[in-house]
């Protein structure tokens, strides 16, 4: 894994760290975090500019939860490292 790759997982996990674990029992994470759909677009875009994920539309509805976005960033930042 490179260095950086290994920071913005250590950011990832202090990001979603503020967030109870309990969370993840609500249905969607726009719920969760009482947001829009243009705040959950803006959402989005910060996971890609602090943690250089891409998230393409067809996506977006697996971040349903706070534990789906932890998930996701895991699983993308682990290929991302393995390329």
């Amino acid at each position: 894994m490179h260095e950086e790759d290994s920071s913005a997982g250590e950011r990832a996990v202090e990001f979603f760290a503020a967030y109870p674990a309990g969370h993840a029992v609500v249905p969607h994470l726009r719920d969760q975090l009482d947001i829009d759909s243009m705040d959950f677009l803006n959402f989005l875009i910060a996971l890609h500019q602090e943690f250089g994920v891409d998230v393409p539309e067809s996506d977006a509805g697996k971040l349903g939860s706070i534990d789906a976005c932890v998930g996701y960033l895991e699983q993308a930042l682990r290929q991302r490292a393995q390329a």
